[in-house]
């Protein structure tokens, strides 16, 4: 009976360090505060050279993001044309882009209006891009 305990006993100085780390490391992981849709993030952040900055994003990058921004969150697109039109007025170099940004508002704005009423808001704002957006939409 010894024996058979002694045996058990070896097996289980082997395995249960094993099982302790894992189930740790598993624990770890798994807390509900962590974020597990960033995990692949966190990695990749982690394997990159940290003293790369990261570049600047385009003018008219931001520019498009935060008009698109605007429409998402309830203004009319009418109002967010006029402020692309503000922001060429006040940033020339943004005139070159100003046809792309009107055409992704007039695709966005079919999504949130459909494009009956999309179009109803089109503006001479970029020549008639926005209302191109809308129509490859509609």
């Amino acid at each position: 009976m010894t024996h058979t305990a002694r045996r058990i006993g070896r097996s289980l100085a082997l395995v249960l360090p094993a099982v302790l780390v894992l189930s740790g490391t598993l624990a770890v992981t798994m807390v509900p505060w962590a974020d597990t849709s960033s995990s692949s993030q966190i990695l990749t952040a982690s394997a990159e050279d940290v003293s790369v900055p990261a570049k600047p994003r385009a003018a008219q990058d931001v520019l498009r993001d935060k008009l698109l921004s605007e429409l998402q969150q309830g203004e009319e697109p009418g109002d967010v044309l006029t402020h692309l039109q503000q922001e060429v007025d006040r940033r020339p170099s943004l005139a070159e882009h100003c046809v792309g940004i009107a055409r992704a508002l007039g695709r966005a704005a079919v999504d949130a209006y459909g494009p009956t009423k999309a179009q109803s808001f089109a503006r001479p704002v970029c020549d008639t891009s926005y209302a191109t957006g809308v129509a490859s939409m509609g």
